[in-house]
């Protein structure tokens, strides 16, 4: 088994997710089966609870877990299906600790970091690499090099190293090269990063170095003499106008002839996809559509991510381009007009979000497109919104509202009889991949051009069973459900140019090479419906 570990300097948020992703892009491409692994060393036991302001969007994999929205990139990059096990936090580890320490699985050894610890991060590295039949398994290291809350992780990866063939472990540190005012590219920083790394005995292979140009050669030389390596293993990763272009810069960087000499890999096939996928994007046309997405967390792009990149993949397929109007759900309240915030964009997307804030704002940009006749796409949260807003405006239930918000004697969305069981008990949300069966001659079916389709969910609450008939006589059309029937997911207005709103998250599921249908759909409908 070959590993790649690939860790962090000098500040977050520099690209390491990306990086990674784009090495197991170029790897798969080359023929090898990968397998990726991000370590996350907050205590959370996953994302879950995590406000999308702090750590951006919570990203579901197959299974339901929970995760980091670098998981999402491994799934897009590489096209590949995780699950709860490919992501390792402080509070996994340690809970597993802790809990063999009660059984008395240590013989009554004191229970340390090394080698207790240290043991149990490196035994789930190997079971997830080894489980996966991988030629190479790639470890992303979250956080930064000198977070004490990394520690216990470099220290598991520094003794693999030991324990492993020097061939079969390579370190990809990376790192950040800014600029002065004086348009000077400082290296310092990636010296103190590699030095900090260094004095946890752990020697960097590949330095892959961001900013916001490339670097020079001088600068490349400069980085390698001091951080002890060769000039080819330094990798200039300059900004790109879209993420889907680094798998391709780094390529041409010769990052994939280091990784194959350095670990004696042999040469299998070529895969040129990706790079066609690339350059179809590049080749858009000019026709724009002007999407306006409807959120409570709009300030912050990131807590949307999985969104804005499903649009980018159906924009791809598609042939146009996208520029996206963010839209936050409080602006909208009280008696502000929606027109002059809606009236020149081509479509409307309300997506998921928990919590009353926001909500009546989210209702009022429904009512808006609903009755303008705009491309209407919710997701989630925006899907219960949307039934909402028929429930009120529609079928005339004035007080309907989710149970989950606020009290209501119209409860049109709520939980169902059996979750009111389970949820005393402290039962957990539908997370993860569903059976959906569609309805035949609907948009739905028009969209996946199938029966049965499979898309991820992540939520508790439900259109109520009691509500559904006369939501039906007033025109709204649920076109798919759960296997048994009782459970809504899919609900689209007919005498409507485009609505359309699922309670899954299609995104979860989209990828550049392959759009989903309810984005494609989406975008198709804004391409032909003009407002003015």
């Amino acid at each position: 088994m070959k590993y790649i570990i690939v860790t962090g300097g000098v500040m977050s948020g520099l690209g390491k997710g990306i990086s990674m992703a784009s090495i197991g892009r170029i790897l798969k491409d080359h023929g090898y089966k990968i397998v990726p692994i991000k370590i996350d060393p907050y205590i959370n036991i996953d994302a879950g609870t995590m406000n999308p302001y702090q750590h951006g969007e919570v990203y579901v994999l197959g299974d339901g877990t929970e995760v980091d929205l670098d998981l999402g990139h491994y799934e897009r990059f590489m096209d590949v299906k995780l699950g709860r096990e490919h992501n390792i936090t402080t509070g996994v580890v340690y809970s597993a600790v802790i809990e063999r320490e009660r059984k008395g699985e240590y013989l009554g050894h004191t229970v340390q970091i090394i080698p207790h610890v240290t043991d149990e991060i490196k035994a789930r590295i190997r079971k997830v690499a080894t489980k996966g039949g991988a030629d190479v398994c790639l470890v992303e290291i979250g956080g930064t090099v000198g977070d004490i809350e990394s520690m216990p992780f470099l220290e598991a990866v520094r003794q693999m190293k030991l324990e492993e063939h020097e061939n079969d472990f390579l370190f990809v540190h990376v790192t950040l090269v800014p600029f002065t005012t004086l348009h000077e590219q400082k290296t310092k920083p990636t010296q103190h990063s590699v030095k900090a790394l260094r004095e946890l005995g752990l020697q960097p292979d590949i330095i892959v170095c961001r900013g916001k140009e490339a670097l020079k050669e001088d600068v490349k030389e400069k980085i390698a003499m001091f951080c002890n390596v060769s000039p080819g293993a330094v990798i200039s990763a300059p900004d790109t106008e879209d993420i889907y272009e680094v798998p391709l810069l780094l390529e041409k960087e010769g990052i994939f002839s280091y990784i194959k000499e350095r670990m004696r890999l042999k040469q299998l096939k070529e895969d040129h996809a990706w790079e066609r996928m690339v350059e179809r994007r590049k080749s858009c046309d000019d026709k724009k559509n002007f999407i306006a997405i409807v959120g409570k967390y709009a300030e912050l792009e990131d807590s949307y991510l999985s969104i804005k990149e499903a649009i980018k993949h159906a924009a791809t397929e598609l042939g146009c381009k996208v520029d996206t109007k963010w839209v936050e759900a409080e602006d909208l309240k009280g008696e502000k007009d929606a027109h002059s915030l809606f009236y020149d964009v081509h479509g409307i997307l309300v997506p998921g979000g928990f919590g009353a804030r926001g909500a009546e704002g989210k209702i009022k940009a429904i009512e808006y497109v609903r009755e303008n006749k705009i491309p209407f796409l919710g997701l989630c949260f925006g899907f219960q919104l949307a039934v909402i807003e028929a429930a009120r405006n529609v079928a005339g239930l004035k007080d309907a509202n989710s149970s989950e918000l606020y009290e209501t004697p119209h409860p049109v969305i709520d939980l169902l009889e059996e979750q009111r069981k389970v949820v005393k008990k402290g039962g957990t949300m539908r997370l993860g991949d569903y059976d959906v069966f569609i309805r035949r001659d609907t948009l739905a079916e028009e969209a996946y051009g199938k029966k049965k389709i499979v898309e991820r969910h992540r939520h508790r609450y439900e259109v109520n069973p009691e509500y559904i008939e006369t939501l039906k006589r007033e025109g709204l059309v649920f076109s798919g459900t759960d296997r048994t029937g009782v459970r809504m997911v899919i609900l689209e207005i007919p005498q409507h140019p485009f609505f359309f709103a699922t309670q899954f998250h299609p995104e979860f599921r989209s990828r550049p090479n392959r759009p989903s249908p309810p984005f494609k759909a989406f975008l198709e409908a804004c391409l032909r419906v003009r407002p003015i």
